[in-house]
């Protein structure tokens, strides 16, 4: 396999997890044969983090731009200074993301004859990846459309973006595809029918659904269970196909479709993924060696001697609520006490050597001659919910990494909702256990912070952007572009990179043994 020998198509983007973890996908002699031609994003910040890492990718071999990155991520040099500096690079690096950000379905005439030139100048394999919106599909995102007047789920489009990806396959009719959604695509319905049966059977011959003669149709294999039939593949259950990311080496219990679509003359049957040699991988062993910060206020003036003070005062109001307890013999074993000087953001990455993350995912995310810590600041909480961000953290130390429910919280902690009783919002607040793989990091990370505070009552705050991203397995050297709430949105709606590699390296397979 040659250099650059398959081509891919990269669609509804995002901040490039997918893409990521797919080019960096090697043979035993150290090429990488996946080029993304293009990488479509319709979002100005994703679209911005992913032109940037598109850059990183093309001058990654080459000492000096690699270190005129680095000085561009500390903060030392422009981005317009660093792309001027290795203009064909950077020109290609646009060209991959299109120059700008484009949707499917609005600017299908632009991205369509794109990906036709790529296609017919390439002579190798290819590969289309992607995964539609989720927002029909997901839980949550069905949970809100049920709150809406005269809602109807037929009329929604978002429902139908996978056949701007069917469209894309008609186009390019790639050897393989990989598209991922959330879990709730299996369950999705439309006029009373579940979807994904059907979502299937269009995967299986897109050419039918776009009315383009003369497109082979699909195999649709999963990445996790043997098919009971290979050469026709075929699968007990619509579950098949969930793939749950924390038995694959990623730090968290992220649970979401991936299809694998093999076009019918290719003579191969693909391998699943091997389950990781060590699993859980635990959230403090991903996330000890980043530096220590504190919080802010988001209704009080920053003052780091103030937020020590009334941490501290929270310190003696836990200590007296866990004495009351049924774990009063655990209290003494808690330390509460604020730690002193802490910053509310840092770039230095002095503790490096003390990261505990285990092999191979300690290589994919470290990155020494970086020596810095990007994305790496926090936010501001209301002083109430630091407590309960306290709160949280030492009961779940006090009870073997377990985040309270609503039922165990102290009346005197329990905020003024009125379903705060009801059992809906019984995990309103969950930390992110240092003993355990973290829950899904989502989108809502953006909103606040609540389900994802961090495991050390001492710095008793959320997780930041970089930490969402560790649990991501974003390595350390991906810059993400925009303001922290975009940033956030972005490192939640992505694909795993560290999965993603592990999936290339079934397709490398699978198109090696052609």
């Amino acid at each position: 396999m040659k250099a650059g020998e398959i081509l891919v198509i990269d669609l509804f983007a995002g901040p490039g997890g997918l893409g990521e973890g797919i080019s960096s996908c090697t043979t035993g002699s150290g090429i990488k044969p996946f080029d993304i031609g293009i990488s479509v994003e319709k979002e100005p910040s994703a679209h911005k983090t992913l032109t940037t890492r598109a850059f990183f990718r093309k001058v990654a071999n080459n000492p000096v731009a690699r270190s005129d990155y680095y000085e561009y991520v500390r903060g030392n040099l422009s981005r317009d200074e660093l792309f001027s500096s290795y203009p064909e690079k950077a020109a290609a690096a646009f060209e991959e993301t299109l120059h700008e950000p484009r949707a499917l379905g609005e600017h299908n005439d632009q991205i369509h004859q794109r990906i036709r030139d790529l296609v017919e100048e390439h002579k190798g394999f290819k590969v289309v990846i992607g995964g539609p919106p989720c927002q029909a599909y997901s839980l949550a995102g069905r949970s809100r459309n049920a709150g809406i007047q005269d809602y109807k789920a037929e009329d929604d489009q978002r429902h139908f973006l996978y056949k701007e990806y069917l469209q894309v396959i008609s186009i390019a009719q790639p050897e393989v595809f990989v598209m991922e959604n959330v879990r709730g695509i299996l369950s999705a319905k439309v006029d009373g029918k579940v979807m994904f049966p059907q979502i299937l059977d269009d995967l299986k011959q897109p050419g039918k659904v776009t009315d383009t003669e003369g497109i082979l149709g699909y195999k649709i294999y999963s990445l996790v269970v043997d098919a009971e039939t290979p050469e026709n593949p075929s699968y007990a259950k619509s579950s098949d196909f969930l793939i749950r990311s924390e038995l694959y080496g990623i730090p968290q219990a992220r649970h979401r479709v991936i299809l694998l679509g093999v076009r019918e003359d290719i003579n191969g049957i693909p391998t699943t993924l091997d389950k990781a040699e060590q699993y859980p991988v635990t959230v403090k062993s991903v996330l000890n060696d980043l530096p220590p910060l504190r919080s802010g206020f988001s209704k009080l003036k920053d003052d780091g001697e103030e937020w020590a003070r009334i941490i501290a005062l929270h310190e003696k109001r836990l200590n007296k609520i866990f004495k009351q307890s049924n774990k009063v013999e655990l209290v003494d074993e808690l330390n509460l006490t604020p730690l002193l000087g802490l910053p509310r953001k840092s770039t230095e990455h002095s503790n490096i050597n003390e990261a505990l993350i285990p092999e191979p995912l300690k290589s994919w995310l470290l990155d020494e001659e970086l020596g810095y810590v990007l994305n790496h600041d926090t936010r501001g909480h209301m002083v109430k919910d630091l407590l309960r961000y306290a709160f949280c953290s030492a009961y779940a130390q006090l009870n073997n990494g377990i985040s309270p429910k609503s039922k165990d919280f102290p009346q005197e902690l329990a905020p003024a909702h009125a379903n705060w009783n009801t059992g809906a919002h019984a995990d309103r607040f969950r930390v992110q256990s240092a003993n355990k793989e973290a829950t899904t990091v989502t989108s809502h990370i953006s909103k606040d912070g609540h389900y994802f505070v961090h495991y050390d009552p001492r710095q008793c705050r959320s997780l930041t952007v970089r930490e969402a991203a560790r649990l991501q397995t974003f390595p350390d050297n991906y810059l993400f572009e925009g303001n922290r709430t975009q940033q956030y949105v972005q490192v939640g709606n992505a694909v795993p990179p560290f999965l993603a590699k592990q999936i290339a390296n079934v397709v490398l397979k699978l198109l090696s043994d052609i």
